[in-house]
């Protein structure tokens, strides 16, 4: 999914539009604490996983 310069001006453009610019800040770190928990949550099954595995 390659997005070039004038892809990104539209989504940008919808996004303020959707959300105005006073909720932007908002989303963004709403968004970052979603990709957070998703890596805390990927790792904590990768180490459950291994952990399985070395106790076969």
């Amino acid at each position: 999914m390659n997005l070039g310069s004038s892809e990104m001006l539209i989504v940008l453009v919808v996004v303020v539009l959707l959300f105005g610019g006073k909720k932007i800040p908002e989303l963004m770190r709403g968004v970052g604490k979603g990709i957070g928990e998703l890596k805390k949550g990927l790792e904590e099954g990768k180490r459950s996983l291994d952990d399985s595995l070395r106790q076969d």
